[in-house]
């Protein structure tokens, strides 16, 4: 490890406190400018963590000396070159296996589908924003977030309303297992695997049911896709429906209640996207790069590889901070400005090249359709209470927001 500059003052970016109550934002920003390729030990080793744009993108882009396959993300289940998620799961596999994948599970994502998802979450979601309006407010993020992964999982899954709350509540808890809210009494390690075990047992059940009755949803698309001429093994099955579960069921509503927390804290950004329609898309991109809710990916480095004139070693860790590169100074102008009418911005809330998200489509529609539906409406919010953020650094989610919300 030659030439690593370091920080002005320790940082940890394995201290989960940091993201409850600091100020994340601004230990990355120290990062970029004084060690932007930073060695973070920890208990099992450490890990490097790459905080400026250039170098985030650079590293997505180079899958042969960043490797997905070990995990992807800190202390996960599939750091060992022998577990079975390595090579079957879409996000834990380098090439050619990762194009193999990508080919089949994209086909759940075709025109047809997020039509079908659409329509699905207009409806969630509109019954929920009635509820939200009458009542003058709540927990966005309890009462109305929600509503987007459940209807995007119903169409998707073909599930019913029951059934697609039981698997986000699910996918939740793995996810928050570090939190206390989701872990309770049973502890971290026990919640995590305790969830994964209901959610392989519920989505084996729902394989089962689909070989037998095939459909039109993700699983009996997979059930029936083939790879070099074979049919796709039970795990990769499950495998990659997980990957679409997790990715669609976190990411989205962690997105939405950020969203309405930006325009409850910037007025008058809402006011301009209620005045002008036209911002919508561009006021959606900002949202995402704004959030960054996915803080980040994990790679494996394999050869020794120089950074900005550091060396960092094959088989060591490296964490690429979207959360980061979506501040970063010389990409965007005034990075910590809210602006709904941004252009250009090329954000990686989604990361790039082969690894961008496989469900980017099926965000930017969830949030496109909430943006729209409160703009409409000209919904404006104010919040109410404390605001209650997950105890992760992987997730940048808040649990509970509350807000009153009027019309004008």
């Amino acid at each position: 490890m030659t030439g690593r500059a370091q920080p002005d003052a320790p940082i940890d970016l394995n201290d989960l406190d940091l993201f409850v109550s600091g100020d994340p934002h601004a230990v990355w920003s120290r990062l970029r400018r004084t060690a932007p390729v930073y060695w973070n030990p920890a208990p099992d080793g450490g890990f490097w963590a790459l905080t400026r744009y250039e170098d985030v993108s650079a590293a997505y882009i180079d899958t042969v000396s960043f490797s997905s396959k070990y995990g992807t993300v800190l202390g996960g289940s599939y750091r060992n070159a022998a577990d079975t998620a390595s090579g079957q799961m879409l996000i834990c596999s380098d090439p050619p296996d990762h194009r193999l994948l990508r080919q089949q599970v994209h086909k759940a994502f075709a025109p047809w589908m997020i039509e079908k998802a659409t329509r699905r979450v207009v409806e969630f979601l509109g019954a929920a924003l009635d509820r939200f309006v009458a009542a003058g407010g709540g927990d966005f993020a309890t009462e109305v977030a929600l509503e987007l992964p459940a209807g995007f999982l119903s169409a998707m899954f073909d599930l019913g309303r029951d059934d697609a709350f039981r698997l986000l509540r699910l996918t939740r808890s793995m996810i928050g297992h570090k939190d206390a809210e989701y872990s309770g009494s049973s502890g971290a390690d026990m919640t995590l695997v305790a969830s994964q075990v209901e959610i392989f047992d519920m989505l084996t059940d729902l394989t089962e049911r689909r070989r037998k009755e095939p459909g039109d949803d993700l699983v009996s698309l997979l059930c029936a896709a083939e790879i070099n001429g074979r049919p796709m093994t039970d795990s990769q099955i499950l495998y990659n429906c997980l990957n679409v579960a997790v990715g669609g069921n976190e990411t989205t509503p962690y997105t939405a209640t950020a969203a309405v927390l930006a325009l409850a804290e910037h007025p008058d950004q809402a006011q301009r996207l209620i005045a002008d329609p036209g911002l919508l898309s561009t006021a959606v991109e900002e949202i995402f790069r704004w959030t960054s809710t996915n803080a980040y990916v994990q790679r494996t480095a394999t050869r020794d590889v120089e950074i900005r004139g550091t060396l960092i070693k094959a088989g060591q860790s490296v964490t690429l901070w979207n959360a980061s590169a979506n501040r970063d100074e010389d990409q965007f102008a005034s990075p910590d400005v809210f602006d709904v009418s941004r252009a250009p911005n090329q954000h990686l809330a989604f990361g790039v090249a082969a690894h961008r998200c496989i469900g980017m489509g099926g965000a930017r529609q969830e949030i496109t359709l909430l943006m729209r539906a409160l703009a409409e409406r000209r919904l404006r919010f104010e919040v109410t209470g404390p605001v209650e953020r997950l105890r992760s650094n992987f997730m940048l989610g808040i649990k509970h927001l509350p807000v009153a919300v009027s019309v004008g």
